[in-house]
């Protein structure tokens, strides 16, 4: 059973109501209510202001935090004047509201820059609270596999690459040149010291940069560019690249081979759905991950978070029922696209004329 609890100041009577409606609608679908969070909550409904954005303090990665705040429309995108709000609060999905003519538009923010809105009529309230749960419960839900084990046991040979992180980083400007790259967002600037400290213990993220690729070593292992990393300068092995050589099923970690002579960091959160496409398909060789869209492309049918085990089994899937899975490309939805190809050089070729920027939102 699911545990969540609602902190944080209402101030308004809307947001009072949404509180209580929110609880109602999760109780009524098995979630076990706690009016003060236990230390492994699973969702906490954290509301904000935009004077303080105070952020709840998770103490494990599998506490679910949506922010809700009240916004106003202005002559920016919503989704431009709400995503700070979202890392200054560091939550895992913002609830950005605006009001109008006696209706609510109410947006749904996530770190992929996904965005999308439901809305609340008066004398509609069980329509929107049960859209409201099925957005919410399949990513609260879900399953984060982002912990890294490293073991210092890369070969010397493979300190300065090989020629397989020679063509990863060329891919990676290719990708800038493509304008396919969105500059990493800069974290920095909205949060303070001790917040980047607190998501730098519990998620290892140092920054927000979008999209990932990756090429296949051998049967077993795979070089990926790392969390964060600008993917238009990919140089260092151990930190900008890295070789993932398994998954601890276990542990829910995935393990890393890394040089002895420096501190690495983290590979990319979809680390563990490259593991999930590379161990089934012998015949994959290299895997992009951009935030663009392709026409017509199959897509999964909920936006689970990255680096969840749920969005890794249905990418992975998807691309199982593909006639060609080592050529397949998997549209995730409000998100993105996962390409595979034989090489890198392949899927290029496949995707150039056909990317449109930006994702639709639905």
């Amino acid at each position: 059973m699911g545990s969540f609890t609602i902190c944080g100041k209402c101030n308004s009577s809307f947001l009072e109501r949404l509180a209580q409606g929110i609880k109602d609608k999760f109780q009524s679908e098995g979630y076990q209510y706690y009016s003060e969070p236990i230390d492994h909550i699973r969702v906490v409904f954290n509301f904000i202001d935009s004077d303080n954005p105070r952020p709840f303090r998770r103490k494990a990665q599998a506490t679910f935090v949506v922010s809700i705040m009240e916004g106003q429309k202005t002559d920016e995108t919503v989704l431009k004047s709400a995503y700070p709000y979202l890392v200054r609060s560091l939550s895992n999905h913002l609830v950005y509201i605006c009001y109008h003519q006696g209706n609510a538009d109410v947006y749904f923010i996530t770190p992929e820059q996904g965005f999308y809105k439901i809305a609340y009529h008066p004398g509609e309230e069980d329509s929107f609270y049960q859209k409201f749960y099925e957005r919410l419960e399949p990513l609260a839900s879900s399953q984060l596999v982002i912990n890294n084990e490293f073991y210092d046991d890369l070969p010397q040979s493979l300190w300065e690459g090989d020629e397989i992180t020679e063509k990863l980083s060329m891919a990676g400007k290719r990708l800038e040149l493509m304008n396919l790259l969105p500059a990493p967002f800069p974290i920095q600037e909205y949060l303070s010291s001790r917040d980047l400290k607190h998501l730098k213990r519990l998620y290892g993220i140092g920054g927000l940069s979008y999209g990932n690729l990756s090429g296949r070593k051998d049967n077993s292992s795979f070089w990926m560019s790392a969390a964060g990393c600008n993917k238009a300068n990919l140089k260092k092995i151990g930190q900008d690249m890295l070789l993932v050589k398994g998954y601890d099923s276990d542990s829910k970690a995935m393990q890393i081979s890394v040089p002895s002579n420096l501190s690495p960091n983290r590979v990319s959160v979809d680390a563990i759905e490259h593991w999930m496409i590379y161990s089934e398909h012998p015949d994959v060789g290299a895997i992009i991950h951009i935030h663009a869209w392709i026409d017509g492309v199959k897509a999964t049918e909920i936006n689970y978070p990255c680096g969840t085990i749920q969005l890794a089994q249905v990418v992975a899937e998807l691309i199982k029922q593909e006639p060609e899975p080592a050529r397949a490309i998997i549209g995730l939805k409000n998100h993105g696209l996962t390409i595979t190809g034989p090489d890198l050089d392949d899927i290029f070729d496949r995707i150039d004329g056909r990317v449109i920027p930006q994702v639709p939102m639905v």
